[in-house]
């Protein structure tokens, strides 16, 4: 399987987005922002069918409108009286969007199914550097403010009580939030890229019972998603988004029961 290029690649790049993902996904997660990254993932369809318009490459248009998007959005989910119907609002119109733009642009499916579902295994090597690296920048965002960000995520009226600027925690988690989004949707495409955002980090919740913990089982069952998910869709010829997406379902189910069993007893 290794001996092929297109398979290096394709784990080489899965492995820094699940990192980036498991990780990024415990303050999704903490922070009550899974259906922000299911709003921004919707985002990311319209600008990476923008950048087709343009003849520029997906990522490049999703991570301009997942940035551009992730501030106005978060800030509408924190303050608006009616967060869900205005964000509802604003996927709806941004899906409209990504499927005018495909129309104009003359796409033709294949390319909208690689949009929305993910195409790893046709990412060539300059695109695996360009998300090792983007990779890179969201870790070492998460990691800079990372004491604040936990404090704020986990215990948000102790944070503003030691004086924490929450705002600017929030404007640079929602930034890494967007690239987090834009990459992931490299394995998952636009349309599930929230699966490796919220499920691992959901798990990882009743496993963990200190954030680096959490952090490390998020990221454990990522890791192990995106893997099996890549040999599973070599063998079978199978879409690689679909052994991801049973796996991790099929682990918190799994994780969840448990818990309730136990707490039952």
């Amino acid at each position: 399987m290794f001996a092929y290029g297109f398979m290096r690649n394709a784990f080489l790049a899965s492995t820094f987005i699940a990192v980036t993902c498991g990780t990024v996904g415990v303050y999704v997660v903490a922070r009550n922002f899974s259906f922000l990254a299911h709003t921004l993932s919707e985002i990311g369809f319209a600008g990476a069918a923008f950048a087709v318009w343009l003849g520029i490459g997906p990522l490049w248009g999703m991570l301009l409108f997942t940035l551009l998007g992730s501030i106005g959005v978060g800030e509408l989910s924190l303050h608006s009286e009616q967060k869900e119907s205005s964000i509802s609002a604003i996927s709806a119109l941004f899906t409209g969007l990504g499927v005018l733009f495909l129309a104009i642009s003359g796409a033709n499916s294949n390319y909208a199914t690689n949009i929305l579902f993910g195409s790893i295994i046709g990412v060539d090597h300059q695109g695996v550097m360009q998300l090792v690296i983007l990779s890179i920048i969201v870790l070492l965002l998460i990691f800079s403010i990372q004491r604040q960000l936990n404090f704020d995520s986990f215990d948000h009226i102790g944070a503003l009580a030691h004086g924490i600027k929450t705002n600017f925690v929030s404007v640079i988690f929602l930034i890494a939030l967007a690239m987090s989004v834009s990459i992931g949707a490299q394995i998952v495409g636009s349309l599930l890229v929230f699966i490796l955002l919220t499920l691992p980090p959901a798990t990882a919740n009743y496993l963990g019972k200190t954030i680096p913990a959490m952090i490390a089982w998020s990221v454990f069952f990522a890791l192990i998603g995106v893997w099996l998910g890549l040999y599973l869709g070599y063998i079978t010829n199978l879409p690689v988004t679909f052994f991801i997406a049973v796996f991790e379902v099929a682990v918190y189910l799994v994780t969840y029961f448990t818990h309730i069993i136990k707490h039952k007893l």
